[in-house]
């Protein structure tokens, strides 16, 4: 009989736990509450997977977006944000981080993510050839430039300590690299009449030999910079414009040749099919193109893709003597096999030191 009743009262209370838990569930769905969101129903999540040096530029245009988007919608957009180096952030997507947007300093990076079946249309159509910024690549020297630091070839005394991030993440440490060899290249047809591909290796080697350290990013670089390591750094011009604007004492040089960089933005169709945000991914890379958002990124550094807003800012940025692109060195495709396959000119540099 105890036996009975004991096992009466434990379904009781199944049952009451049962019916507490369905009410509670009926309380959140009707109040917009859920375990994945993080706000009211008629919000909509935003994904974006971007690399590194956009971050501070962002906290500002994300909310010029909201408002926007707001008004004409009456919806309200949470954002979801993740920042890394960006041959890291085009591995993760590829690798299933599920971002509705890739904003990445590369178009290389860009092709990692479509070459992974994440990406299936032509986002170089959204107009600018898909690019959001343009910069070129310099060196930042400490407060004087007490070594006398005026281009590529000063990287290749003695005791000149330089700076630049690793290839194999950071996209910003592949435009640098892109640059310095690049250069080497134009040195040998100023000398020979023609593109001399071992000159210019041997140019990359004799600057990389005084290399301090090859950080994750290009601001984790900056930050081992600011935190006293190296004589000189080599990194995007928007890069030290920003934290000049922030009071950090930099000497920018530009060297006489130096690189145009692209950085590119595409909606990654597998992820946006997945959540239902396709419209919304579209109107933000769109939005990114606006003189609005390309006004927002000059304020930070970056150099405007938008013809007119470039036209009228243009004084406030330094024009290199011979500022080449990445046609120069065969695009996109051939840098990465010629320079960073494993056998390519980079590993080749790493090999010989």
């Amino acid at each position: 009989m105890m036996i009975k009743r004991a096992t009466s009262r434990r379904f009781i209370a199944l049952l009451l736990a049962a019916l507490l838990l369905f009410a509670a569930g009926c309380s959140k769905e009707g109040s917009g509450e859920t375990g994945e969101s993080t706000g009211p129903i008629g919000d909509v999540t935003l994904v974006i997977g971007a690399y590194s040096v956009v971050k501070d530029a962002f906290a500002e245009l994300l909310p010029k977006f909201q408002e926007r988007w707001l008004a004409e919608t009456g919806q309200k957009v949470v954002f979801q944000e993740s920042y890394e180096a960006s041959g890291t952030q085009a591995r993760a997507i590829a690798g299933g981080f599920e971002a509705d947007v890739a904003i990445l300093a590369m178009e290389g990076d860009i092709d990692k993510v479509s070459e992974a079946g994440f990406i299936t249309h032509d986002w170089k159509s959204a107009g600018d050839n898909g690019n959001i910024t343009n910069s070129i690549v310099v060196m930042g020297t400490r407060p004087g430039n007490p070594l006398g630091i005026h281009d590529w070839t000063d990287l290749t005394r003695d005791g000149v300590k330089v700076l630049y991030p690793n290839p194999k993440t950071s996209g910003g440490a592949q435009w640098d690299i892109n640059a310095m060899y690049g250069a080497g290249l134009k040195m040998s047809e100023r000398e020979s009449g023609k593109k001399d591909p071992e000159y210019a290796k041997n140019f990359l080697k004799s600057i990389h030999a005084n290399v301090e350290s090859l950080d994750k990013s290009g601001r984790a670089s900056m930050a081992a910079f600011e935190y006293g390591v190296g004589d000189v750094i080599v990194t995007y011009e928007n890069e030290l414009l920003a934290r000049i604007s922030k009071g950090v004492d930099y000497d920018i040089v530009v060297p006489k040749t130096t690189i145009l960089i692209e950085n590119p933005a595409a909606v990654v169709d597998k992820n946006v099919d997945r959540h239902g945000t396709r419209e919304l991914a579209e109107a933000f890379i769109a939005y990114l193109h606006t003189e609005e958002a390309q006004r927002l990124f000059v304020k930070h550094g970056f150099r405007a893709v938008d013809p007119k807003v470039a036209e009228e800012t243009a004084s406030g940025f330094a024009q290199p003597e011979d500022l080449f692109d990445i046609s120069y060195l065969g695009g996109w495709p051939e840098v990465r096999k010629e320079l960073y396959s494993k056998k390519g000119v980079w590993y080749q540099v790493l090999a010989d030191l």
